[in-house]
């Protein structure tokens, strides 16, 4: 029988109270706007809401039945039972994808999975606090707003951007690339992404062929005007073409689901039909797509030698080359490192507030107080322009920028005061993206060439869960995945549910003001001054035992 996955709103209780409520909600809402809700999957072709439908079910029971002094065990997307604690424990508590050493590879992990042990809960939608693309092309947008400020001037307008993928996660890039004021051209093998991306109104036009592509990129650069162009193909197919020909674009990257041969990467050669139907031979599939991928990361070097600014933006796709025997795979840097690492260095990063009752209009007066309260964050301020004009809503409304230390607790508790006296229309629930940082361990992402040589070092993110069940958040949740969907990477996720009350505020204040604090603890620790300066500015209890700094 057909799932309905229909939106909450309103502040009529079907749990105990708001804290259950709104994680429900939050789960709702994941289903509601993700990819292949029927296959519970939010986005990333399995990231998963939850292993499989009884285990949703029960985890929805368990929500709704639950006491405050209690908390739901969640492992791998199913729910194992419930736990008597106290009334400032998380409601709930959750691993995902986590395997041990020598077994995290892929090939364990598509045997675990296909034999319902374990599911991949991607960075948010596992634990429930995915906002759609809009988180997305708020990151994307700021990568490229850094590189403007690097490299052009502080404005991408008259430049050309090249890149692929229209996926769940791609799917932001040409919004991103307009807002950014860039004329960026987007290639993606399956016409339906193209067609939904353009309905959308984040693709500006789909070319017909490379010819009439480039026709239009031409004429945006020299007009000076943003527009954002899709393409039908092959990314490898295309990126070597446009490279052979010398074209060079100012900017290069890529957003196809390289992280996975098996069920996201599409080889050349082959439709995306295709590839579903080749998932019975994995090691054929595999084997092409590599293949794909040295051709497709051969012309973003050659790019890159003539002159353009090519990142990695963080889906494996040089790990996969190198792999295939691209040795110099690596020269290309990653977004984090390349662009990002000063934000992390204070706790700046992707913070997410999403409103419970499906009110737009408490959306808006949160923006109207971020604007006023923070009106030197500049990076904030943009964004906030920026989004209430050209980003729409999926699913509850909802809203992200990158606030730092002592932000972050200041917003959530003037939300929660507001909420107190009635100036919204009910709870709302605070979280942030996994790549946060003092939350995630990714050597070829988010901790590539650490400053101290920590990049492997996975300690943090699991400190940092630690911490934020010590510190009365709502929901907990450590991950693990990422090089096709095992290794690589370790993560952290938490929300925390703003519903008016004192125990809230208190909840907001411990774990928003711990979460930050280990993020700059953990850049001063591998010995970033701007970390350190950061820590003594904000009086960040931090030891700073053999940082090694200069």
């Amino acid at each position: 029988m057909p799932r309905s996955f229909t939106l909450p709103s309103g502040t009529v209780l079907r749990c105990r109270g708001w804290r259950q409520e709104g994680l429900l909600r939050l789960l709702e809402n994941v289903l509601a706007i993700g990819e292949a809700p029927d296959d519970l999957v939010v986005y990333a072709a399995l990231g998963k809401a939850a292993r499989n439908w009884e285990s949703h079910d029960a985890i929805v029971d368990a929500l709704k039945t639950i006491h405050e002094d209690e908390t739901l065990v969640v492992q791998s997307g199913k729910p194992i039972g419930v736990l008597k604690t106290h009334e400032h424990a998380p409601i709930v508590i959750m691993a995902n994808c986590n395997i041990a050493g020598r077994w995290a590879t892929a090939e364990h992990f598509y045997d675990l999975e296909k034999r319902g042990l374990i599911c991949w809960g991607g960075l948010t939608a596992g634990d429930w606090q995915y906002i759609g693309s809009q988180g997305v092309i708020q990151g994307t947008y700021e990568i490229l707003a850094r590189i403007a400020e690097q490299h052009f001037g502080g404005t991408l307008a008259g430049r050309f951007v090249l890149t692929a993928g229209l996926g769940g996660m791609g799917g932001a890039q040409p919004l991103a690339g307009r807002l950014a004021g860039a004329a960026i051209l987007c290639v993606e093998v399956d016409e339906a992404r193209l067609a939904r991306r353009q309905s959308a109104g984040f693709l500006d036009v789909v070319a017909q062929d490379s010819n009439t592509a480039l026709a239009l990129v031409a004429e945006a650069v020299k007009q000076r005007r943003a527009l954002s162009i899709g393409l039908c193909g092959n990314a490898a197919d295309i990126y070597e073409d446009l490279y052979a020909r010398g074209v060079i674009p100012d900017i290069v990257t890529d957003q196809t689901s390289a992280h996975d041969l098996v069920y996201g990467y599409v080889p050349s050669g082959f439709t995306a039909a295709e590839a579903v139907m080749m998932r019975s031979d994995p090691e054929r599939l595999i084997a092409e797509a590599r293949a794909s991928i040295v051709r497709h990361v051969t012309a973003m070097l050659g790019f890159q030698r003539a002159g353009a600014i090519v990142f990695d933006n963080g889906n494996l796709i040089r790990s996969q080359a190198y792999e295939g025997g691209v040795e110099d795979a690596f020269s290309i840097p990653v977004f984090t490192e390349a662009f990002l690492r000063p934000l992390f260095c204070r706790a700046i990063g992707p913070f997410r507030w999403i409103s419970l009752t499906n009110s737009r209009g408490d959306i808006a007066r949160i923006d109207d107080f971020v604007l006023e309260a923070f009106p030197g964050n500049r990076v904030v301020t943009n964004w906030i322009r920026l989004a209430r004009e050209h980003v729409p809503f999926e699913g509850l409304p909802a809203r992200i920028a990158w606030l730092g230390h002592g932000e972050r607790t200041e917003l959530a508790l003037a939300v929660n005061r507001m909420v107190a006296e009635g100036q919204l229309g009910g709870p709302v629930a605070f979280t942030r993206d996994h790549l946060d940082a003092g939350a995630m361990t990714h050597p070829k992402i988010m901790t590539e060439n650490m400053r101290d040589g920590s990049d492997a070092i996975t300690d943090w993110p699991l400190i940092n869960a630690l911490a934020m069940a010590s510190s009365q958040a709502d929901l907990v949740a450590i991950h693990s995945g990422g090089g096709g969907y095992a290794g690589f990477m370790t993560s952290a996720g938490v929300t925390v549910i703003a519903d008016g009350t004192p125990a809230a505020a208190e909840r907001i204040r411990l774990a928003l003001t711990n979460d930050t604090s280990l993020g700059v603890m953990r850049y001063a620790d591998a010995g970033y001054v701007a970390a350190l300066d950061e820590a003594r500015e904000k009086k960040i209890h931090y030891f700073g035992i053999g940082t090694g700094a200069e």
